[in-house]
């Protein structure tokens, strides 16, 4: 299975709680920190609701 590095690049602040909530949930606790994740639906719906605010990269 794929998987997803996920780095939080810009602040939270400013945006709805709902969003801070998932950068949580996606194991982000400070800026520039990256996680890995497998490529799942779930995991990409989370990362679609805060697209503005991480970048994603593909690992093979």
């Amino acid at each position: 299975m794929a998987k997803l590095r996920v780095t939080w690049v810009k602040s939270g602040i400013g945006y709805a709680q709902v969003q801070k909530k998932t950068l949580k949930a996606l194991g982000l606790n400070r800026l520039n920190q990256s996680v890995t994740h497998d490529d799942s639906p779930s995991v990409r719906g989370m990362i679609n609701k805060v697209q503005h605010l991480v970048k994603v990269e593909e690992k093979g």
